[in-house]
């Protein structure tokens, strides 16, 4: 869900502007899950420019406090999400966690690394959402460590049908602060794309598993 139509078309600009995301239909990219895109969003890139990631840590951190102002623990999806969650934690003063993908192998065989105290209100700060998979099991891996789970702010969602099946499933609320829709409009907008070639990126929007 998006919270404000301007800082969503602020931020689908600032990620134009510093190519977090880029576009290429004639030679799509290939994602971890086998999919074919030709959309690209890589938003640890924030990080490298301090006035963007002011800007985006400040409005994910807005949202924490206005969705979920009983938060105690702010925890960051690895690896994408732990910079600038860390940096959401600071802006609200708040303790920081990051969730593995998969536990360690060895040592204490975390999930979760960094203090907290079990029963803590807990906000996840990740960067993207696609299918919602990743984000969905970083949650569940903070549940399962009696962690009380009050929701998700990210800063990009691609906002498919199956991400949005998923978090209703598993009842997890989640906010972010731009979307494809939001993306698409700002670039058509600004003349990135053809006609054609808006037309080739919905088609993949529609159905991503199966295009091309």
């Amino acid at each position: 869900m998006i919270l404000d139509e301007d800082i969503a078309k602020k931020t689908s600009e600032l990620l134009l502007q510093i190519n977090a995301i880029k576009f290429n239909h004639k030679n799509p990219f290939t994602w971890a899950s086998g999919w074919k895109s030709p959309i690209y969003c890589d938003n640890r890139i924030i990080l490298s420019y301090p006035e963007i990631r002011k800007y985006i840590s400040k409005e994910l951190s807005a949202i924490v406090s206005i969705k979920y102002p009983e938060t105690e623990l702010i925890a960051g999806v690895a690896t994408g999400a732990i910079g600038i969650g860390i940096l959401v934690a600071e802006e609200l003063n708040k303790p920081f966690v990051y969730v593995r993908a998969n536990p360690k192998v060895h040592g204490r065989k975390n999930s979760i690394e960094g203090h907290f105290e079990e029963g803590a209100k807990v906000v996840v700060i990740e960067d993207l959402i696609s299918t919602g998979g990743s984000s969905l099991k970083a949650c569940n891996s903070l549940k399962n460590e009696e962690l009380k789970l009050l929701g998700m702010v990210s800063i990009f969602n691609y906002d498919f049908d199956l991400s949005k099946k998923n978090f209703l499933e598993h009842n997890i609320d989640h906010f972010s602060l731009s979307s494809l829709t939001h993306l698409l409009n700002y670039a058509e907008n600004k003349k990135f794309f053809n006609s054609d070639e808006m037309k080739h990126i919905l088609k993949w929007r529609d159905d991503p598993a199966n295009w091309i």
